[in-house]
């Protein structure tokens, strides 16, 4: 245990943010650097290594918590990074991307704030990589076998690594141009700077990993093809159809889907264009969805120089406390967060619903009209009287994916079974009902966490190792209809 009285003696502090006007004015993560360090030994001191670690249950991933606190407490910051990556191949993303499941789950966090957890683990491999801790890690003999993984996201990037460490020979390919996935063009660059992601693609590169961008399976190369080149295929394809707003209006121009805008603004960051062809710059902007994605749209806007940027959400306004009846401890619960984007401004509406849109004579959106919902019976519906405009020069739809990407063929070319949610079925090995074919991330889940693709990825390697060799020393997978903490 670090310290049997760090709970008592510290309360809970987290990274310092730079000013809103200030970080507006850039691309840099929003946080203070180096503000997490002079204060995360007393933190990690204030994990109470609990009998029964709750948080361990929180995670999907399983991590070793409390081991590592008690390094972070001691500053035994190599210790701490061989235990950290013990479960979890990119905990710089987790760190910084993920909602922290583990931490609403904080026994701690019955009667206090719960342990910083995401900022200790963000700080442990922040300082690994800083000391040198973190090294390829090549495989001391190849098996001989062959596994082409197919979308470069988490958890395609993480089946990759497990999978290149147990001595296959591995080629990751990607329909973008670069590796990375929704981490690269659909995370912004003050969540994440894209720096983390190309450091750890160097690292697979010199373990052995192949990368191949350019290259959508299904269309660019036969399904079929790529099933006889490799002895077994993980897709990691991700949840990438959108869902759609078929109301009056939705065909007019100003009007995209979030990963029709978002992965831009990423471009202008890696050099491809001098400004985005889709901006806010100057426009009245209104995302349509209360989600994580939807506040990405939100500070993106805010960079861009939005005139005004409004959030609408069709749900109540969640609560700021968890509800012990409905929500309890150590439930993830849903409550009202403010992200880095909405401190920075803007305006967040609940309990709305969008009728029709409104263009200009060049058929340009202008206005969006509303109105007010509530539920009846269990089901929304419109408040008579309560129906209004907003000016909306860009509209952003950021309301969730349906599933899987079914036009580029890769469903059907592979012979796939979907299961009655529209996502590629598997069984408790990760693999799908075509023999060698296995399935990871959203795209056998559906649309959810960063630390639940890892997770799969992982434990779709050693489904795919015992497929290949018989048997498998990669860890323990999960199984496919755990949802443990984290829904």
């Amino acid at each position: 245990m670090a310290d049997p009285k760090g709970f008592l003696n510290h309360g809970r502090e987290v990274a310092a943010s730079r000013p809103a006007e200030e970080r507006t004015k850039d691309w840099n993560e929003v946080y203070v650097p180096g503000s997490l360090l002079p204060i995360i030994s007393k933190q990690a001191s204030r994990c109470m290594d609990c009998g029964i670690p709750f948080c361990h249950n929180g995670c999907p991933l399983g991590n070793l918590i409390p081991e590592w606190n008690d390094y972070a407490y001691r500053e035994d910051w190599g210790a701490a990074s061989d235990r950290l990556h013990a479960t979890n191949n990119f905990p710089e993303f987790t760190g910084r991307l993920c909602p922290a499941p583990c931490e609403s789950a904080c026994v701690l966090g019955i009667n206090q704030p719960p342990v910083t957890i995401k900022n200790v683990e963000v700080s442990i491999i922040d300082k690994a990589w800083e000391s040198g801790d973190v090294a390829p890690r090549i495989p001391e003999r190849l098996s001989g076998k062959t596994v082409a993984v197919v979308g470069s996201g988490p958890a395609g990037l993480a089946a990759a690594q497990q999978l290149t460490r147990a001595g296959h020979t591995v080629a990751v390919y990607e329909r973008a141009d670069r590796i990375g996935g929704l981490l690269r063009y659909g995370i912004p660059e003050f969540k994440m700077e894209k720096r983390h992601i190309n450091r750890r693609i160097e690292q697979m590169r010199a373990e052995g990993t192949k990368f191949r961008t350019g290259i959508e399976i299904g269309r660019d190369m036969p399904a079929t093809a790529l099933r006889k080149r490799y002895d077994a295929v993980v897709l990691a394809v991700g949840a990438t159809t959108a869902r759609d707003l078929p109301v009056p209006g939705r065909e007019l121009k100003g009007i995209h889907q979030a990963m029709e805008y978002l992965p831009l603004a990423n471009k202008v960051q890696e050099g491809d264009y001098v400004s985005p062809p889709i901006t806010a710059e100057g426009k009245h902007v209104v995302v349509i969805g209360g989600g994580d994605t939807g506040a990405d749209c939100v500070g993106t806007a805010h960079r861009q120089g939005a005139a005004s940027v409004t959030q609408l959400e069709i749900m109540p306004r969640p609560n700021d406390e968890r509800d012990p009846l409905s929500q309890p401890w150590p439930t993830f619960p849903m409550l009202y967060k403010v992200t880095s984007a909405h401190e920075e401004g803007g305006e967040r509406i609940y309990s709305v619903s969008t009728t029709h849109f409104e263009g200009d004579e060049d058929g340009n959106v202008q206005w969006l009209h509303l109105v007010e919902v509530e539920f009846v019976d269990g089901k929304l519906d419109r408040k008579p009287g309560t129906e209004r405009r907003i000016p909306a020069q860009l509209v952003t739809l950021a309301m969730g994916f349906t599933g899987t990407d079914r036009e580029n063929g890769l469903v059907e070319q592979f012979g796939l079974d979907l299961d009655e949610r529209g996502n590629i079925a598997r069984d408790a090995d990760f693999q799908t009902n075509v023999p060698g074919v296995f399935v990871a991330g959203d795209a056998g889940r559906g649309q959810s966490l960063i630390v639940w693709a890892i997770a799969e990825g992982r434990s779709a390697a050693r489904g795919c190792d015992r497929y290949l060799t018989g048997a498998s020393e990669l860890p323990a997978p999960i199984r496919p209809t755990d949802r443990a903490l984290a829904v």
